[in-house]
């Protein structure tokens, strides 16, 4: 289901996005500015972030893309610093810079289990904690995504999984020590979403039908679900949730741990 658009619902607002460029990312990207925000998206790559900016502007909003490895704290620093300069601060930050492989935990080098958790949980932390001084000056919202794995005991996961565990953990407890500064913390973790890389890449065509089956509600997620749901915690009608990660996946991970890879 296509969002249903109010231009002025964050009218005024900055939103930082990492990963902005594609995928569920630029899906929020994309409803923010209908919404009336300005947005500002990093990733590794400009090409991967040009287009997305170029129809953020088009969407009648001010747009930036930044190239920043959410790795190395001194680039993101400089990419957050120029964000807030350019746009006049930060409201909104949503943490959604990832990286994902199926590779049983027999098969995985530390090399592989560390560059998972480097990009998804450290990244996470670097990128919060480098926006927080602009975040403390207006207030404003945090928006990690997550994913269903570490719920599941997924096989062929174990870094994704173990990062992801982190991510839910940190959310929560940035959620207590930023809560007094005005800043709500609070994750998405998003089910297997059609169209995006990572179903592409990580469901084969039994484990896409076993998702289909065992779904409660008979589908895989659309990137306007996530974008939705992202709405929602960013904006005043969520003003009272805070240190919440929330499951958007139709009740599939109630129903099983075997999708992934099967």
């Amino acid at each position: 289901m296509s969002p249903v658009f109010q231009p002025d619902l964050l009218k005024d607002k900055v939103a930082l996005i990492t990963g902005g460029g594609t995928g569920i990312c630029r899906g929020i990207a994309l409803a923010f500015a209908a919404h009336g925000c300005d947005v500002a998206i990093t990733s590794r790559k400009i090409e991967h972030l040009e287009p997305t900016r170029d129809e953020l502007k088009a969407r009648g909003v001010r747009a930036v893309a930044k190239v920043a490895d959410v790795r190395e704290p001194a680039a993101v620093n400089e990419a957050v610093a120029a964000v807030a300069a350019e746009l006049g601060g930060i409201d909104i930050l949503i943490n959604g810079a990832a990286g994902n492989f199926i590779c049983l935990a027999e098969n995985l080098s530390s090399n592989g289990f560390g560059t998972v958790v480097d990009i998804d949980l450290k990244g996470t932390f670097n990128v919060s904690k480098a926006a927080l001084p602009h975040l403390k000056v207006r207030g404003g919202s945090v928006i990690n995504i997550s994913a269903t794995l570490p719920y599941l005991g997924t096989m062929g996961q174990s870094h994704a999984a173990a990062a992801k565990a982190g991510v839910d953990s940190l959310t929560r407890t940035l959620a207590c020590e930023w809560g007094p500064l005005g800043i709500r913390v609070n994750g998405i973790a998003p089910g297997p979403i059609d169209g995006t890389e990572g179903v592409k890449r990580l469901t084969s065509g039994k484990s896409r039908a076993s998702a289909l089956t065992q779904c409660p509600l008979g589908r895989l997620g659309t990137v306007d679900d996530i974008a939705n749901a992202s709405l929602y915690l960013a904006s005043e009608a969520a003003s009272y949730v805070n240190g919440v990660t929330l499951v958007v996946d139709g009740g599939l991970w109630l129903r099983s741990a075997r999708i992934l890879g099967e």
